[in-house]
């Protein structure tokens, strides 16, 4: 049985779900040894589907009836993301403040041409596969990337910080 995270998009950023409802909600689905990380929508569990395309495609039809959810859901196994940890193009960030590194998770791998990477600011991009690494060198509050990034149309995402990616990669072990 494989161990997944889920990463729904804008839990409590926006739509809210308490823990114990998703939890439950994953439990329901049939996931086993359910955990939640953080208040953001963090999940881990087991699973015999072995197509994260497929658990995420469940998931979202799921929540909407179940949970009238409308979300992205993006799942990784344990390999996945070790891999993107492994792949971190910015580790003197992500040594002196991983709280400022994000990562933004993708169903399907980005086109590093699609980045505003000459746009003017501070922070420093980077597309590896189907995540998006973003140093927010001087904060992310004070960031003017964001409408920057909209510009750009990338694919529905969602993000997490390098401490909770690191989280996620040990819960799922």
């Amino acid at each position: 049985m494989t161990r997944w995270a889920a990463l729904p998009r804008a839990i409590n950023a926006g739509k809210t779900l308490r823990m114990a409802d998703l939890r439950a909600f994953l439990s329901a689905e049939g996931m086993t040894d359910v955990a939640t990380l953080l208040a953001s929508g963090n999940a881990v569990f087991g699973c015999d589907m072995i197509d994260p395309a497929a658990i995420e495609a469940r998931l979202k039809d799921a929540a909407r009836q179940r949970l009238s959810l409308e979300t992205e859901w993006f799942v990784r196994s344990h390999e996945d993301l070790a891999r993107v940890a492994a792949a971190n193009p910015f580790p003197d960030a992500t040594a002196a403040r991983p709280n400022r590194v994000l990562v933004l998770f993708h169903h399907a791998p980005v086109d590093p041409a699609r980045l505003p990477l000459d746009y003017g600011g501070p922070e420093r991009l980077a597309a590896v596969g189907r995540e998006v690494f973003i140093d927010y060198a001087e904060g992310i509050g004070r960031s003017l990337l964001e409408p920057v990034m909209a510009r750009a149309k990338l694919p529905p995402s969602t993000s997490r910080n390098w401490n909770t990616l690191l989280k996620l990669v040990e819960a799922t072990r």
